[in-house]
């Protein structure tokens, strides 16, 4: 279920993040490797909250990666229900910057960011951020 949450952060997102018994590495805790599943679901949902698929694919255009950073709190296990969090935290000409936590009841569990930017589909070259997310950050600024 997603759900586009308003506070003082920009553009929101707020997402169940399953575990499932697959996510669990031998030490009995959810690998790392599902963090940046989460992440990724998280991203798609924020972007699209604003900004379709289909629109990128109409503008030959989609958003990438350049970093990730993830600090690990405390341990996710086989059935506990965390829930993630994500919003746009800085956006420029062409980077924009996604800050995330995932939390299990009350307690934080994890924090991300992550820096991408847009590229053109075709020249595989950066341009700016489509107008219809940089209008939506620009409207959610305090």
């Amino acid at each position: 279920m997603t759900q586009l949450v308003e506070s003082k952060q920009l553009i929101n997102v707020e997402l169940k993040l399953p575990v499932q018994p697959y996510d669990i590495d031998f030490a009995g805790v959810v690998s790392n490797i599902v963090y940046i599943r989460w992440l990724e679901d998280l991203r798609v949902a924020l972007v699209s909250a604003c900004f379709s698929l289909s629109e990128m694919v109409e503008q030959d255009i989609a958003p990438i990666l350049l970093e990730t950073s993830i600090q690990y709190k405390q341990p996710v296990v086989l059935f506990d229900l965390p829930i993630g969090r994500m919003w746009m935290s800085k956006m420029k000409y062409l980077r924009w910057t996604v800050s995330a936590e995932i939390l299990v009841g009350e307690k934080l569990v994890a924090t991300a960011e992550q820096i991408g930017c847009f590229i053109n589909l075709s020249s595989r070259k950066p341009v700016s951020i489509p107008k219809e997310l940089s209008q939506a950050f620009r409207l959610r600024e305090p």
